[in-house]
């Protein structure tokens, strides 16, 4: 089956490309998740991390936007990254000139946002993080009463009305994206909008992005433009430019929704090497099965044993 085929539906499968290297931090995604989702508020308070008032996922926050601060000095004659063509050509590079990098978001600019010009330079990573909509999703292996499922667009979604509040799924996810609300006791995370996939719209987070930072489509196209953007850094300059979670021999199957990435991952809270945590349960089960075979038959063993021996016994006597 092709790589952007979902395996469980057979149909095209969707997803998501952050492409962080033209984040800017608007929050505009946190905001039209919520608005749309009615997801309730929080992070109002200072968390000391910067501009980041959410922290991370969570059941009431299904994208956080994340700002990395380094002190290190800037590449040496850089200090923005380059500008991206439109996706039809028609972005071109400040001051006029040709289109560049057609097939990525246009008219953005990476800022390194340089302080200064020395060795105390301040470098911000910024980046949206979403629920990962797994290939190989733990949560759905683990939930006793099917509340989560995996929808026609190969999206893992939490139906509210069917989650019983047991928490299974919350360790089994091997990014931490879901959570139970205090108040409620249910998981909630990232549906990719499921009510707007089907009405053929896409998600508030990808509509509302201002420098398509967050790009929504055929999984398989977005890997190619990915790949695409990836070579246009590595071009430039930005040879630690890397994509995360796109490979569908990772350790979930690939993710539905990808990253490219700055830096290592660990830097942006992401671990390094994802592994569905649910892989190993067919070895265990077959290993209790046998262990619970060999329990029976040592017991069947010593009931005949002590049969044989009564019997005798009374012979004697």
């Amino acid at each position: 089956m092709p790589d952007g085929m979902d395996p469980h539906s057979g149909q095209e499968r969707v997803g998501f490309f952050t492409d962080t290297s033209v984040c800017i931090g608007c929050k505009a995604c946190e905001v039209a998740c919520k608005e749309w989702n009615a997801i309730p508020e929080d992070g109002m308070s200072l968390t000391g991390m910067s501009y980041d008032n959410t922290g991370a996922l969570g059941a009431s926050t299904w994208r956080h936007v994340a700002f990395v601060e380094q002190t290190r000095p800037a590449p040496e004659g850089r200090t923005e990254l380059p500008l991206l063509g439109g996706r039809s050509g028609a972005g071109t590079a400040s001051g006029g000139g040709e289109p560049q990098g057609a097939g990525v978001p246009g008219g953005a600019t990476a800022q390194e946002t340089v302080e200064g010009g020395s060795g105390g330079d301040i470098r911000w990573l910024m980046s949206s993080d979403v629920c990962k909509h797994c290939t190989h999703a733990a949560c759905l292996d683990v939930c006793p009463t099917g509340a989560l499922f995996r929808t026609e667009f190969g999206t893992v979604v939490v139906q509210e009305d069917v989650c019983n509040g047991c928490g299974y799924c919350v360790p089994a996810c091997p990014y931490g994206v879901i959570e139970q609300r205090p108040d409620d006791g249910r998981a909630f995370k990232c549906t990719m909008c499921y009510d707007r996939l089907g009405a053929g719209q896409e998600p508030a987070c990808a509509k509302a992005c201002p420098t398509e930072s967050i790009q929504f489509g055929p999984l398989d196209e977005l890997r190619a433009r990915a790949a695409l953007r990836v070579d246009q850094l590595h071009e430039a300059g930005v040879t630690e430019a890397r994509l995360y979670g796109e490979d569908p021999e990772d350790g979930v199957g690939g993710d539905g929704a990808f990253f490219l990435l700055l830096d290592e991952p660990e830097v942006y809270g992401l671990p390094p090497d994802p592994v569905v945590t649910t892989r190993d349960l067919p070895a265990m089960w077959k290993h209790a099965g046998v262990a619970a075979l060999s329990l029976l038959g040592a017991c069947g063993a010593a009931f005949v044993a002590a049969a044989v021996t009564g019997n005798t016994g009374r012979g004697r006597g």
